[in-house]
């Protein structure tokens, strides 16, 4: 092989990589922005979304038992909080839900009887 063909080689190595650099990148831009435009038009109209009932620890209202009202779930301790290689598991301390009460359905019917 002589010199001019190992440079040229090269250097359309290097334009590849090149190109395939800038076009993930303006492809990272253009989803990062995608994302902030739907997080501000679901900022704009919170009236769509359903309060959910959360507690303090995080859960929701179905992880907590009807008559205790303690948390049933379990919490993952990350390893290096605790100083071991793997995570931990353990019952979640939440003492009961303190969150907002859903509201129940009702049907009312109809005041003119189903006319006009």
């Amino acid at each position: 092989m002589d010199p001019f063909s190992m440079v040229f080689g090269a250097a359309i190595a290097l334009g590849g990589f090149v190109v395939g650099r800038l076009v993930t990148r303006r492809q990272a831009k253009e989803a990062l922005v995608e994302q902030r435009k739907q997080e501000q038009a679901r900022a704009l109209n919170p009236g769509e979304r359903n309060p959910q009932p959360l507690c303090g620890c995080g859960h929701h209202l179905v992880f907590h038992d009807q008559q205790t009202k303690k948390c049933q779930t379990q919490v993952v301790i990350p390893g290096r909080w605790t100083g071991s290689q793997s995570s931990t598991y353990r019952q979640c301390m939440c003492q009961g839900y303190r969150g907002p009460v859903p509201l129940d359905e009702y049907y009312a019917p109809d005041l003119l009887g189903g006319e006009g």
